[in-house]
């Protein structure tokens, strides 16, 4: 038995895949590296010394999708191939949409074909609209999203629970991100944005390496200790395991939908995190103040008690490792 992720040679599809080979899984990925890079797939195995099938091809193509389930025992999906950029999800709703709603359609359509009916979904804090309360929990309101990045994820939440809702032999876990930074220990594989980063410490990082001139700061105005925009940032090592954890729990539990925040429960501003950053590097960050960003909310931070009670899972590393992690893949990749 196989577990597919999609979207398994980028940034949290990598270090899931590490994590999931590391505790003895077989794994088929599929990847169209429209925001990856092909060296992601040997550095998993040079990581892991394991090897894993891959199929190029993009999730929304039914047929080529077909034809992996065929030929694979797919027993449970991960699904990492979402677009996930707020600022680009503003200026391209259609992409958005197309690739994150339709994609995810088609796959859980040829899951159902296929009877697979296990699925771990990377959703998102964004779905939480302007937080109820902070910390947010995961009963919290949903809803009131304040971009398409954060609608798709919506939707698609509420897709999954009309779905459990019409068959309850599905075991579904939906986990909620919060903002993933850092990068595998080894410096092997990390975040690699297309562009101008939309997330922040990809932006610092090069900022500091010289590769940018300077960091945009997306406003100072906020109701925060500084004016900048909080948030909850989490290794992705921490993310990876988070999902390591939902695998088992769906497989221990059996039928059922379940939902997690994945976050630290401490929220650092904008700044904090230039400040930990060049504290923990010695790399200066030069940065300007810009307006704010179309879409962006003040603070946003988890309640991680459910996934700690119920998953057995706590982020270990600390805002020290995100940042020295995140200058080692630069280091090593430059």
């Amino acid at each position: 038995m196989s577990i597919l992720l999609t979207g398994g040679a980028g940034y949290i599809g990598s270090h899931t895949a590490v994590e999931l080979l590391n505790k003895g899984k077989d794994l088929v990925i599929i990847d169209d590296f429209s925001n990856s890079n092909e060296k992601a797939l040997d550095a998993i195995k040079k990581i892991t010394g394991k090897d894993f099938k891959f199929y190029k091809m993009d999730y929304k193509d039914r047929e080529k999708l077909e034809k992996v389930f065929e030929e694979n025992q797919i027993d449970a999906v991960i699904n990492f191939a979402g677009f996930k950029a707020v600022g680009e999800s503003v200026s391209k709703p259609i992409e958005y949409y197309t690739n994150n709603v339709s994609g995810a359609l088609v796959l859980l359509d040829t899951m159902r074909k296929y009877n697979c009916k296990k699925f771990i979904f990377s959703s998102s804090a964004t779905v939480y609209g302007e937080p109820e309360r902070i910390p947010l929990t995961e009963e919290c309101r949903v809803g009131g999203t304040t971009n398409p990045y954060g609608n798709t994820k919506l939707f698609i939440e509420q897709i999954l629970k009309d779905i459990y809702n019409s068959d309850n032999t599905w075991d579904i876990c939906i986990l909620r991100y919060f903002n993933p930074v850092g990068s595998h220990e080894s410096g092997l594989i990390g975040e690699e944005p297309q562009g101008i980063p939309n997330n922040l410490m990809p932006y610092i990082v090069r900022v500091a390496s010289g590769k940018l001139e300077q960091l945009s700061v997306f406003g100072n105005d906020y109701e925060t200790h500084d004016g900048t925009g909080v948030r909850d940032y989490i290794h992705v090592v921490d993310l990876a395991k988070g999902h390591v954890k939902a695998l088992e729990k769906i497989d221990k539990e059996g039928q059922g939908i379940y939902i997690y925040n994945l976050g630290t429960g401490t929220g650092y501003s904008v700044l904090d995190m230039v400040n930990a950053f060049e504290k923990s590097t010695g790399k200066k960050v030069n940065y300007r103040i810009t307006d704010r960003r179309p879409g962006d909310i003040a603070v946003c931070y988890a309640d991680p008690k459910k996934a700690k009670e119920e998953l057995g899972w706590i982020a270990e590393k600390k805002l020290e490792d995100m940042c020295k992690d995140s200058w080692n893949y630069i280091i090593k990749n430059s």
